[in-house]
C-alpha cells in the first residue's frame, strides 16, 4: 500500500481541525479537577462529563475492532479503557488520565517561561498561546 504524503497531510491536518481541536475545547472546558483538588469530585460530577465526553469521541471513531469501555469502582475516579488489536507482535501502552490540576494564578504565571509560549491571565484562567517570533 502507497501513501501520497501531501493526501496524508492534508487528511492529518482536516482532521485535526474538524474532529479533535472541537473535542479538546469541550474537554477544556469541563472543570475536572484531580480528586486531591476537589474533595467532591463524585457530586459535582465533571469526571463523569469528562469521561463521557472522551468516550463518546473514541465511539465515533472509526478504529476498526477498537473496544471502548469506562470501568467504575466505588469511591475511584472512572478508568476509561481503550484496546483496538494491531497487526505486529508488540503490546504498545498508552496511559493518560483525564482529570486536571488547579487553575494557574497570576504569579505562577508571571514566573513560567517556556521559549515560543506565553502565558496571560483571563479573568480567572490561564490561556496558553504560541508567541510570535
Amino acid at each position: 500500500m502507497s501513501i501520497e504524503p501531501k493526501k496524508l497531510g492534508e487528511f492529518v491536518q482536516r482532521t485535526w481541525d474538524e474532529a479533535i481541536v472541537p473535542a479538546l475545547t469541550e474537554y477544556v472546558r469541563i472543570p475536572a479537577k484531580s480528586p486531591m483538588f476537589d474533595r467532591e469530585w463524585s457530586a459535582h460530577g465533571h469526571l463523569d462529563r469528562a469521561v463521557a465526553l472522551i468516550e463518546a469521541w473514541a465511539r465515533s471513531r472509526s478504529i476498526e475492532g477498537l473496544r471502548v469501555e469506562v470501568i467504575r469502582l466505588e469511591g475511584r475516579t472512572p478508568v476509561l479503557l481503550m484496546e483496538a488489536p494491531g497487526s505486529g507482535g508488540e503490546t504498545v501502552l498508552l496511559y493518560g488520565h483525564c482529570d486536571k490540576q488547579p487553575e494557574m494564578n497570576a504569579r505562577l504565571c508571571s514566573s513560567w517561561r517556556l521559549p515560543d509560549r506565553a502565558a496571560r491571565r483571563c479573568s480567572s484562567t490561564v490561556t496558553v498561546t504560541s508567541s510570535p517570533r
